[in-house]
């Protein structure tokens, strides 16, 4: 549970930083995935701790999330602002679906790790709900962008609870 929740908030960073590495610094959007990029390395942060604390290996193929995430981020950005903004729903729809089902999976035996998730659920459907009020539904092929986008990621969730 936690090499994929580490990996999937590793992805998100980088995926944010391939967005702000072609956003206008001064753009609204940019402005607002820098804030949604901040949250995401605290996650990543907690998650890196417990890992240590709990010895949890990473995945093996953090090396391919590196270039993925920042390849995915950088061609929304470099399609549009709104398609980076889709790019934000797609990936954190699927990422509350993910936690969701973890909640439910851990119940009461983790109460830390449970709290954890929780709260991060709350920032990444915040994150969600953010890029679609800044317009995330007026990408050009949004159906299409986002349904490709959330395929990948349960990909992602799934290759990386294996290896």
């Amino acid at each position: 549970m936690l090499r994929v929740d580490q990996a999937g908030e590793y992805g998100a960073t980088r995926i944010y930083a391939g967005q702000l590495a072609v956003l206008r610094a001064n753009c609204p959007e940019a402005k607002l995935i820098s804030r949604m990029a901040a949250q995401e390395q605290k996650h990543l942060q907690r998650f890196d701790r417990l890992m240590s604390d709990r010895r949890v290996r990473p995945t093996a193929l953090q090396p391919l999330w590196n270039v993925a995430g920042f390849t995915l981020g950088a061609v929304t950005a470099l399609m549009s602002e709104k398609a980076a903004l889709a790019c934000t729903d797609a990936v954190e729809t699927e990422i509350d679906r993910h936690y969701s089902e973890q909640l439910e999976e851990l119940g009461n035996h983790d109460p830390q790790l449970a709290g954890d998730i929780a709260e991060f659920r709350a920032d990444e459907l915040e994150h969600r709900d953010t890029a679609r009020e800044a317009g995330a539904t007026g990408a050009f092929g949004y159906p299409l962008l986002t349904a490709s986008i959330r395929a990948a990621c349960r990909v992602a969730i799934e290759l990386s609870k294996r290896i």
